[in-house]
């Protein structure tokens, strides 16, 4: 491994681990808010940033799309926590979530110098939550109110990548929350971290949404 991947994986990990920590205090700060155990948010996101690190310093990421797959970690994190040790995704995380992705991936749609990512992303929320939506309205002891309000942010980062992979990402979820039933004996799962991996796979392993102007 190259130095200076070694490198940006020590910095982007121990600034994570910086980000998780203040993720921590504020969970325990939201109204009805959740304590995390010791260093759990912290290692969490601490991994994952370093990873998008890793991939960034490599090239297999460039630089105005990394802003994406971090906010997803960290925020997705805090989710995480939020949904297994409570049960529920707050709107405290969940409708931020939407003018940062939005924001984040408008940038990086502005340094790629093509407006398709922010049509895509726009397309990608609107079919996550219109299916949940959807769902919800048919048969609700399925999904949970959080669980819609997340679906869209997570749609519009899934679709920035690729529409495509936004009907596989609902898809992975269904399944991994059904291995998660079939192996707890049928006991109520939540579905938040099950929405969560997928979404930060393909922003942070899938392919690029578009070059930038004059570079890869």
């Amino acid at each position: 491994m190259e130095t200076m991947t070694v490198l940006a994986m020590v910095l982007g990990g121990a600034s994570g681990a910086a980000v998780g920590r203040l993720g921590g205090a504020v969970l325990s700060r939201l109204r009805r808010g959740v304590r995390p155990p010791p260093w759990s948010c912290e290692t969490a996101v601490a991994v994952l940033w370093a990873l998008v690190a890793a991939r960034t310093a490599a090239g297999a990421l460039p630089v105005w799309w990394a802003p994406v797959p971090l906010l997803l970690a960290w925020g997705g994190v805090l989710l995480v926590a939020c949904d297994l040790l409570a049960s529920r995704l707050p709107d405290a995380l969940t409708l931020p979530a939407y003018p940062a992705l939005f924001a984040a991936i408008g940038v990086a749609s502005c340094a790629s110098g093509s407006p398709v990512s922010i049509g895509a992303a726009l397309l990608g929320a609107g079919l996550f939550a219109g299916v949940y939506l959807l769902v919800r309205l048919i048969a609700p002891a399925s999904l949970g109110p959080g669980d819609v309000k997340l679906s869209g942010a997570l749609g519009a980062a899934v679709g920035a990548v690729a529409l495509l992979a936004v009907p596989l990402s609902m898809l992975a979820s269904a399944v991994l929350t059904l291995l998660h039933l079939r192996r707890s004996g049928g006991a109520a799962a939540p579905h938040g971290p099950a929405m969560l991996l997928p979404a930060w796979l393909v922003t942070a392993v899938g392919p690029v949404p578009s070059a930038p102007v004059g570079g890869g």
